[in-house]
């Protein structure tokens, strides 16, 4: 497994793994991990070799590509919603420090905007990099696989979070996920809840398959593929 780190500006980083990827934000006091990566035991390692300033942690979700060392860290930033994921379904210990939407975390001269977007999960999150005007969305806006099949995840509460998120498009120019593409044009936003959509309606063919043993059905609406439970 390769690491692969992309400088972004001089106070932006995103850290590449096989297909998944999480971020270092660096402002003038203290520098903030968004995600911990899915192989990666060193997320903080790598961190502090990109910056000298005490590094924190936040996770868009507790999904397991995004929390593997997350046992680095004493305590992490994350959503109340995502602890029965984070605590029983993937057995981590530690402190959740609790951000709700809205909230906002300084860096130091670097406001971080939470916006809480159930639907991937319950407790999933974007951040709003107010200054530098970019969105770290986590998974539920990419060009690649969106998972959306299992107990915790809901369609329309995803097309809810989209259609709000649309509320904030004036702030933002760019949108950096977590998978596919990277960064994409916030055009995506309306896009994806067009064809969500036409997936609940019955609009899109759908194809069966299975992921982590379990039977799903996948539905390719071109700009990107919805990964859903079988009917």
């Amino acid at each position: 497994m390769q690491v692969n780190v992309k400088q972004i500006d001089p106070t932006t980083w995103a850290i590449n793994e096989d297909g998944v990827r999480f971020f270092l934000l660096a402002g003038k006091e203290k520098a903030l991990l968004i995600d911990s990566g899915m192989q990666t035991e060193d997320a903080k390692g790598i961190a502090e070799t990109l910056t000298e300033l005490p590094v924190e942690l936040l996770n868009t979700h507790a999904d397991p590509d995004h929390i593997r060392s997350n046992g680095q860290f004493g305590a992490v930033y994350m959503h109340p919603s995502e602890t029965v994921n984070y605590y029983h379904a993937q057995r981590q210990c530690g402190d959740i420090v609790p951000v709700w939407d809205k909230d906002v975390l300084d860096l130091g001269d670097r406001k971080l905007e939470i916006i809480h977007m159930p639907g991937h999960t319950p407790g999933s999150i974007a951040v709003l990099d107010v200054k530098n005007r970019r969105l770290f969305g986590g998974d539920p806006v990419q060009d690649g696989m969106i998972f959306m099949f299992g107990i915790q995840r809901e369609m329309r509460a995803y097309r809810h979070s989209l259609k709000r998120l649309e509320g904030y498009m004036d702030r933002f120019d760019e949108i950096y996920p977590s998978h596919g593409t990277c960064p994409i044009s916030p055009n995506m936003i309306g896009k994806l809840y067009d064809a969500s959509g036409d997936v609940l309606e019955g609009k899109v063919p759908g194809e069966e398959g299975e992921r982590f043993g379990q039977k799903i059905m996948v539905y390719d609406v071109g700009i990107a593929r919805f990964l859903c439970d079988r009917k």
